[in-house]
């Protein structure tokens, strides 16, 4: 019988920065997809993200934290005042986290999915493997 993990203040793995935990995880990187000044943003992907961190979902792809940044801004001017949130509970399992978000304007949700992060032995993200789990909601 599998047993649920709730325990989501717990720090993700001793070997990975040990007062991280998913929720910090989700939040930080929710915060990058949210920040509409591109230096600000720049910032905080040096700081939370590795240098040759790697994103990919089925809409989007993209290498290292100045083509992240790119594709972040080209994703917010195509879905100009709408936001990212953190939907459920966010998990993590050794350097993995994983979490569903929603993306939503003034018309409500147009969409959702679940994101699963790789991060390094500093707790940066490394990668990221995004999955659609609803368009045009």
């Amino acid at each position: 019988m599998q047993q649920a993990h709730t325990e989501t203040s717990a720090a993700i793995t001793p070997a990975i920065a040990p007062a991280i935990t998913p929720a910090a995880v989700a939040h930080a990187y929710l915060a990058v997809w949210n920040e509409a000044d591109s230096d600000k943003r720049r910032k905080q992907l040096a700081d939370g993200w590795t240098d040759d961190a790697r994103y990919a979902d089925p809409l989007m792809q993209a290498s290292g934290a100045e083509a992240i940044n790119a594709m972040i801004g080209a994703a917010q001017a195509q879905f100009a005042g709408h936001s990212f949130r953190l939907s459920g509970t966010p998990d993590g399992h050794g350097p993995f986290v994983r979490f569903s978000w929603t993306l939503e304007g003034a018309g409500g949700v147009v969409g959702g999915g679940t994101d699963v992060v790789l991060l390094d032995a500093d707790g940066r993200v490394a990668q990221v493997t995004g999955f659609l789990d609803s368009v045009g909601a």
